[in-house]
């Protein structure tokens, strides 16, 4: 079998690592196609060198742009790489922009199309993601739901045909690489960092970057805590800060993106993460460190229970509350995510 995978960013990177190996191993060919969508070398390359997977077959190199014109970019370049190739499926993950262009340059070539990760549902459309996720479910003939959320969400809009539930590939790769991590990450060495005294956070999300009022609220927070904050800052959100001209507290450690191993190591060793990443809540649950989630909603209802994720926002008021009230947590329940062999049931599923 012939599979082309299309990634284009730093969460696909790390769901894709564990198929690929899959696909490889179940003695598929795959072409993993990256079309340049984060492009700097701490948000792209070093994945490829960490998780130890081939280079892309072909990196379309488009780069950032305003939503339209990347998208366009990225659909006339994949459909030339699929007319060439002929593949008998297509695989694209999560979200992204690379993801929307991928499954409807598929569907208009009337190739087979397979979208791992589907079903999720933030029901805020004013989060480009969330047309991308819908729009890439209702054109694909094969629906890889990492939780039964999902694969709810898919039947209430009337999506029953080519739905499996099986579980999260970014589970797969944290069961993999959280031990690897631990060994070869030198991050809480270099910024002389000790396990707990930190808070960790990422802002990139479009809705609190692009808002000034938004970012200017969240760093509000960070005045009024004490605790020292590590902020690996994504080059869209440096942008914003400085656009902004938000004075950066002396508490909080700007540093550059970081790969996904020493990402692992701050984010095991954080006393707290502050987020608006999707993934990155999904890692604080499988690592049992508790998150604050910087937006109204989350498309990862399942890591809320318990206590391991609190909805905060951007009010300080409700950031500093969550801080201060150490919530009784409960054990967490990564099963809810599968069983860490997603990547081996997708691949097994691929001719259906």
């Amino acid at each position: 079998m012939k599979i082309i995978s299309i990634v284009g960013a730093r969460p696909q990177f790390i769901k894709s690592a564990p198929v690929s190996t899959a696909i490889a191993r179940a003695g598929h060919q795959e072409l993993l196609v990256h079309t340049g969508q984060h492009y700097d070398y701490g948000l792209s390359r070093i994945f490829f060198e960490e998780l130890e997977i081939n280079e892309p077959y072909l990196n379309l190199n488009v780069g950032s742009g305003s939503h339209a014109k990347q998208t366009s970019q990225m659909l006339m370049a994949i459909e030339k790489v699929l007319i060439s190739h002929q593949p008998d499926i297509v695989l694209v993950y999560g979200d992204t922009n690379s993801t929307l262009a991928g499954a409807l340059a598929t569907v208009k070539l009337q190739i087979k199309l397979a979208h791992i990760e589907a079903g999720l549902r933030s029901f805020n459309r004013q989060m480009p993601e969330e047309h991308n996720r819908v729009l890439t479910d209702h054109c694909s003939d094969l629906l890889f739901c990492p939780t039964q959320t999902a694969v709810n969400n898919l039947d209430s809009e009337g999506i029953k045909k080519g739905v499996h539930l099986v579980g999260d590939t970014m589970y797969d790769a944290i069961l993999k690489y959280s031990e690897i991590a631990q060994h070869k990450s030198l991050i809480l060495r270099t910024h002389k960092l000790t396990s707990k005294n930190y808070l960790l956070v990422t802002i990139h999300r479009p809705y609190n970057t692009d808002n000034p009022d938004a970012l200017q609220s969240i760093f509000s927070a960070f005045r009024k805590i004490e605790d020292k904050i590590i902020f690996p800052c994504h080059p869209r959100t440096m942008q914003a800060i400085k656009k902004t001209k938000i004075t950066i507290p002396s508490s909080v450690q700007i540093i550059d993106p970081v790969g996904y191993l020493d990402m692992l190591m701050l984010e095991q060793n954080a006393k707290s993460i502050l987020t608006d990443s999707g993934g990155i809540q999904k890692e604080a649950y499988f690592l049992k460190v508790q998150c604050l989630t910087l937006r109204p909603e989350t498309e990862w209802v399942e890591t809320t229970q318990g206590g391991w994720n609190t909805l905060v926002g951007t009010d300080p008021d409700k950031i500093i509350s969550a801080l201060a009230a150490q919530p009784s947590i409960s054990i967490a329940d990564p099963h809810l995510f599968g069983n860490g062999h997603a990547s081996e049931k997708i691949v097994s599923l691929l001719n259906s």
